[in-house]
């Protein structure tokens, strides 16, 4: 197999499974890993792939069927990585001794749980496989875990047994993720089944904390969960519009820029 059919070859494979490592490309080409490599630096270049975390995902300029709104975690968390890492940052210095904390599913909350505290202890409820994943690892946090049907796009787990965990908990703070925020049309997710968690959560939540990139204000997405007067706080960046920021903070809302 020459470059031109791996390079073709490596294209095809992310359009069906959205995502790959570098070994599965090696295993899947049967070449080495340095030569995945070098072809992947083609394909980026010229705007086929992307690579985050580790990962090859299709860019959405190469994607011949238009998937483009198709949501994937890490298609989600290739964009505005660094952004989203200082919201994610700045989000964990909100959590005090002793919270109880309820963490929405999302590529920004996935760097919030990377910067859970270490030195004091709290409590999370989660029910996504990323966010998971990192506060089992804080021997300080007890964290719980809300169960159901798995969905592969989003790492989140959902249905019966999770709406009723979040229910019955009562937390201090609660962080919230969105695709899209505008004053007219609310705050929207792009799945419909993150609806009925994401309204659960709010509800159970004395403080309630929006964690977007400012790329998402402007943005209608299909599913409706929350007015922007719902929240307690917004954590964004300093791309924020301007008409957005004093909107914000003329309702009282605490609008913290990272």
């Amino acid at each position: 197999m020459n470059k031109a059919q791996r390079l073709n070859a490596i294209v095809q494979t992310l359009q069906i499974t959205r995502a790959a490592s570098v070994h599965e490309l090696s295993e899947q080409l049967k070449v080495s890993h340095m030569t995945v490599r070098r072809d992947l630096t083609t394909l980026v270049a010229d705007e086929k792939v992307k690579i985050f975390h580790g990962s090859v995902i299709l860019h959405p300029k190469s994607d011949p069927d238009g998937r483009e709104s198709y949501y994937s975690l890490i298609a989600a968390g290739a964009e505005h990585p660094e952004l989203k890492r200082r919201i994610g940052q700045l989000a964990a210095s909100l959590i005090e001794p002793e919270d109880t904390l309820l963490i929405d599913v999302g590529s920004t909350t996935e760097y919030l749980a990377k910067y859970l505290p270490r030195d004091f202890s709290y409590t999370v409820l989660c029910f996504s496989l990323n966010v998971v994943s990192e506060a089992v690892r804080r021997g300080n946090c007890k964290t719980l875990f809300g169960g159901g049907a798995y969905h592969e796009n989003t790492l989140m787990f959902e249905g019966r047994e999770s709406l009723d965990m979040i229910r019955n908990f009562r937390a201090t703070k609660a962080f919230i993720s969105a695709s899209g925020v505008t004053g007219q049309f609310g705050v929207t997710c792009m799945n419909s089944y993150e609806r009925e968690t994401k309204k659960a959560i709010l509800q159970s939540s004395v403080r309630k904390i929006l964690l977007v990139d400012s790329s998402k204000f402007g943005v209608i997405r299909s599913d409706y969960f929350a007015e922007l007067s719902a929240f307690d706080e917004i954590v964004t960046d300093a791309g924020i519009p301007e008409e957005y920021a004093t909107s914000i903070t003329d309702q009282g809302t605490t609008l913290r820029i990272a």
